[in-house]
């Protein structure tokens, strides 16, 4: 699993960081962002969970 925050939609809620902070991180200009990697298993639901909990629906799953 890989995931990605569209910046254009991203408002710096700052819940994928709050929910996953092992995966997101916020930039120096308040916007979220995903490790580019591969999320390791243990932490899917958790990523999952944020994708899900995004107010602006801005991360999505990538291939």
């Amino acid at each position: 699993m890989r995931v990605r925050v569209d910046e254009d939609r991203c408002a710096g809620h700052g819940m994928c960081l709050t929910l996953c902070p092992e995966v997101f991180e916020m930039t120096d200009d308040g916007w979220a962002v995903a490790d580019p990697g591969e999320i390791p298993a243990s932490l899917e639901a958790a990523t999952r969970e944020a994708i899900d909990n995004c107010p602006e629906r801005a991360i999505s799953e990538i291939d």
